[in-house]
């Protein structure tokens, strides 16, 4: 199985901010130079390698003499602005060593929801990949707001492996893998070195949150696996101590924990409406069309119970059941003021209840993804 990483020509490769401060002690200069005299040998192989770089909030902190991570989203975000230069500068410094150029991209949500501007993100991506350079990817912490924020950058790694289509996610962190338990807590956790990516039962096995200077932990890093795979991507989440590690992983050492895709990737526009992160509103569906939908088939105004939310056309909405189990979501063709109208009514109602009619289905099945 090792060899799913080792013949990854594209990578993303994910760093934290307790591993690039270390623990929030400052930038550690040192490591982001070895991190990166790896990836300069990763592309001298042959590979194209994007850097997922956490780490400009715990630099600003420490610059500011903060020792606890702050809750004001002003204040993180001022954090962040302090932070992010030096974490670029360090970053160009280190690679410009290895005679690479750098690029610095940073992201919001709302950057991927937008179909246009998602295209517009994947173009730059691969064309800077094509280019020789490494893109160096952080979220956009400094303008970033609660309704709009990734909120971890395990998330924003598996995102940007979906957006760029990489062979392979490798999630540097301060444990050794995934474990069967939290190992500062649980003795007798034993190390997972291989597993399926959608395999469910990992996320019993996560341990609690980051530290304070980190957001996520290791369930962020799993449910990270699992949207990696959706577009095929193998995601290995291993020790950023580990010396050389990004070099042996790439030889097909088997170090930390591969957790392999094994479902078929998604269609591109499908896997882009999967990883929206915020939807407009909700769709309640009955019983039927639970069955319909997981069947392939379209969602009718018929099978519709409930419509919850304001939403305009063209809006990411999600289908769930009464319970609140999400099935689907897909891009509406009418707003919610109209569903509400044309909920639990046929088809060949609509134009009679709503003066015109776009389409027969409210979600058609190419504009839907399952979950």
């Amino acid at each position: 199985m090792r060899n799913k990483i080792c013949n990854a020509r594209r990578l993303v490769v994910k760093v934290g901010s307790a591993l690039v401060t270390n623990n929030g002690a400052g930038l550690d200069k040192a490591a982001m130079a070895d991190w990166a005299r790896q990836i300069a040998v990763l592309r001298n192989a042959g590979k194209q390698v994007v850097l997922v770089s956490s780490g400009a909030i715990a630099a600003g902190m420490q610059r500011l003499g903060w020792t606890k991570r702050p809750h004001e989203m002003h204040k993180l975000q001022a954090a962040a602005a302090v932070g992010q230069m030096g974490l670029v500068e360090a970053y160009e410094d280190a690679f410009s060593r290895h005679g690479l150029h750098t690029a610095q991209i940073l992201l919001t949500h709302e950057d991927l929801a937008d179909r246009k501007r998602y295209l517009n993100a994947r173009s730059t991506l691969t064309t800077l990949l094509e280019l020789g350079v490494v893109p160096i990817i952080n979220e956009n912490d400094t303008i970033v707001t609660d309704e709009i924020k990734f909120g971890d950058n395990d998330t924003l790694g598996a995102l940007v492996a979906n957006l760029i289509e990489a062979h392979a996610l490798i999630i540097l962190t301060d444990q050794k893998g995934l474990y069967t338990a939290d190992p500062r807590q649980d003795p007798t956790a034993t190390l997972i070195s291989e597993g399926r990516a959608e395999d469910k039962s990992y996320e019993a096995m996560a341990g609690g949150a980051g530290s304070g200077i980190s957001k996520g932990g290791m369930i962020t890093k799993i449910r990270a696996a699992q949207r990696a795979a959706r577009s095929g991507a193998h995601t290995c989440i291993a020790s950023g101590h580990e010396s050389d590690g990004l070099i042996r992983l790439a030889n097909g050492e088997p170090l930390g924990s591969l957790l392999y895709a094994t479902s078929s990737p998604l269609q591109a526009r499908k896997q882009w409406l999967a990883d929206h992160l915020q939807l407009a509103g909700d769709l309640v569906i009955d019983d039927g069309a639970v069955a319909a939908l997981r069947s392939g088939r379209s969602l009718l105004p018929v099978g519709v119970i409930e419509v919850r939310g304001d939403f305009e056309r063209g809006s990411a909405v999600a289908c769930r059941t009464p319970g609140g189990e999400e099935i689907a979501r897909g891009l509406v063709n009418y707003s919610s003021t109209e569903c509400r109208r044309v909920a639990r009514k046929p088809s060949v109602e609509i134009e009679k209840l709503l003066g015109y009619i776009d389409e027969p289905e409210l979600i058609h099945r190419d504009n839907m993804v399952l979950r």
